[in-house]
């Protein structure tokens, strides 16, 4: 039951994937994205070519000059190595900096009706997103570290601890919209297995080149209806209206 619900919550996501808002924000993410790789693979490689001297001798060998030409080529595999781990923090952190328009977006179509969200101020905004980019790096390099330990049970390290993290981020983001911090943080603890099964299937394809790009978008997408059945769900409950 658990997992077709939240599969209908994705397709009503997948559906709007023509939005012009959806759109906007996938170029914006796909922009900032490169710009940042780019940017820091130049700055990288160049501080490779900087240490590295133009000609090195080697015993036997003797002088030779391709080194630092070997480390560059080489960068370039370490950075896609790098790019692996670090794809799902970095595109979800841009995601998080646009979600308020993904989430408008989804509630213009479907929950029209709504009062006014309420206005999350950019400043918080981006405090949120940057400590979220930084926890995320963090908990991937430790899961990396403990993955070449435990290989065998690697994906499912990997994919666990960033499907918690993204679920939590997703849904509270798009809960402070309509309840505030403290209201979200009390509906993801009581809906917390739906919350980290959703977490984990936005996770699996995020390690997908292209793909990527676009399933942090259809992650924002999906939590805002999760949230708004959760919700649903829980005033049903609450209801004084409610019969047994």
């Amino acid at each position: 039951m658990g997992f077709r619900v939240i599969l209908s919550d994705f397709l009503k996501a997948v559906g709007q994937l023509g939005d012009r808002r959806f759109r906007r924000v996938l170029w914006l993410g796909l922009a900032l994205t490169l710009a940042l790789l780019f940017g820091f693979y130049a700055v990288f490689l160049y501080g490779i070519q900087w240490i590295t001297p133009d000609t090195v001798t080697i015993p036997v060998i003797g002088e030779v000059t391709w080194v630092d030409d070997l480390l560059s080529w080489g960068s370039i595999l370490l950075m896609l190595l790098l790019s692996f781990f670090l794809m799902i923090p970095v595109a979800s952190a841009f995601t998080g900096l646009f979600l308020e328009d993904v989430a408008q977006a989804v509630e213009d179509r479907h929950y029209p009706g709504l009062p006014p969200a309420l206005k999350i101020p950019w400043t918080d905004v981006l405090t949120d997103t940057l400590s979220f980019l930084g926890l995320l790096i963090v908990v991937n390099i430790v899961a990396f570290v403990v993955a070449l330990f435990f290989a065998p049970f690697s994906p499912f390290i990997f994919y666990g601890v960033n499907g918690f993290l993204l679920g939590r981020e997703y849904f509270q983001v798009a809960a402070m919209r309509r309840i505030g911090r403290q209201g979200a943080r009390e509906a993801f603890r009581g809906n917390v297995g739906q919350i980290w099964l959703a977490g984990g299937l936005m996770a699996l394809p995020l390690s997908v080149p292209v793909l990527n790009l676009i399933v942090p978008i259809l992650g924002a997408a999906t939590f805002t209806h999760l949230f708004h059945r959760v919700q649903g769900n829980s005033r049903a409950r609450t209801s004084p209206d409610r019969r047994p």
